[in-house]
């Protein structure tokens, strides 16, 4: 059989209660796909130098997306850039002088997007970037608001690895659990949405699994077993 590309969501999708917290078993699994020959690549709201360490340390493939898709880390000293910070970070001072309790959430440095903490009305401020005709999209990973240019997502950012890998949609598997994972799995054959997800993301995936995050992603990996044990 020829090698499956996971690409799989970090926050909600990996991670448990909440916190950041890796699910050690789900890691596991995911590096026994790797192990038999499988890649596993990271697709996340978070940094990509973040998402590249856990590729690291957890024994997957060693590329990463990060920023929903505006940066991809190919290696330590290696990012391409595929959105723009200064329209984000303009955006983000028209929004903060528009509206009440718009502040940026501490987290590791970007370098294509901002980052919010989701302390106000999202839907007014996507109705603000309309209004003002900015070239950026406003989106919520749950995890926190997101500011990135126009025309950047998961999946654009996915893209640019599967040219890079010369890999095929009909063999990349997307795992994820919310709407910024949408774009991903419209790339992916197979898109698997989490027990957690909202009904809309389970509406727009291929499968979806009762468990929840880490677990979720152990329950999906032992429905596709039969067809990814031989590479």
């Amino acid at each position: 059989m020829k090698p499956k590309t996971f690409a799989v969501d970090i926050d909600g999708t990996i991670t448990e209660n909440g916190c950041g917290r890796i699910n050690l078993d789900a890691l596991s699994a995911l590096r026994h796909m790797k192990n038999i020959g499988h890649n596993v690549i990271f697709v996340t709201g978070r940094s990509s130098v973040e998402a590249y360490l856990l590729s690291i340390f957890g024994g997957t493939t060693r590329i990463a997306v990060g920023e929903n898709g505006g940066c991809i880390t190919v290696n330590t000293n290696e990012h391409i850039l595929l959105g723009n910070i200064q329209q984000c970070q303009h955006a983000f001072q028209i929004i903060k002088k528009e509206i009440d309790n718009v502040v940026e959430k501490p987290v590791f440095p970007r370098m294509t997007e901002v980052v919010l903490e989701r302390t106000f009305d999202l839907n007014l401020a996507k109705q603000l970037v309309l209004e003002k005709n900015l070239d950026v999209l406003l989106s919520d990973s749950q995890y926190a608001f997101h500011i990135n240019s126009r025309g950047i997502d998961k999946g654009t950012g996915f893209q640019e690895v599967m040219k890079r890998l010369s890999i095929s949609s009909d063999d990349v598997i997307a795992i994820g659990d919310s709407a910024t994972d949408i774009p991903l799995f419209k790339v992916a054959k197979t898109s698997i949405a989490l027990g957690n997800s909202a009904e809309y993301v389970k509406s727009q995936a291929t499968m979806t699994v009762s468990a929840k995050s880490g677990d979720g992603v152990i329950e999906a990996l032992d429905k596709l077993a039969s067809k990814l044990s031989e590479v």
